[in-house]
């Protein structure tokens, strides 16, 4: 593979999932604080800042769907780039968590 096919297939990888597993996991990779002003129901919060050190604990089965999200999608992009190099399989960048959830037909719930 060239060096240009290979930055290719990188841009790839995160660009934003059009076709999303209906049973995947979600996880929400933005701040504590902006997750309770408003999250996917049913998702994980797992912030960027933790992620590297906690995903192995929130999803050890690394061929699970999980569905990353945050507020545009570039921040989800970086965790589905670290989860892809941790050996995780089934990683969908979901983009932002209003999309998101329009998408996927569900709520956003605030809080806890």
């Amino acid at each position: 593979m060239g060096i240009f096919s290979h930055f290719m297939a990188a841009i790839s990888d995160n660009k934003i999932s059009t076709e999303l597993p209906v049973d995947a996991r979600l996880i929400d990779v933005r701040t504590h604080s902006e997750y309770i002003s408003g999250h996917i129901e049913g998702a994980i919060n797992l912030p960027l800042d933790r992620f590297n050190h906690d995903i192995h604990q929130v999803i050890q089965d690394k061929s699970t769907p999980v569905i990353l999200y945050c507020r545009s999608g570039a921040r989800s992009g970086h965790a589905l780039s670290v989860m892809h190099q941790l050996g995780y399989t089934q990683v969908f960048n979901g983009g932002g968590v209003g999309s998101l959830a329009l998408r996927m037909k569900k709520d956003i719930k605030r809080g806890v």
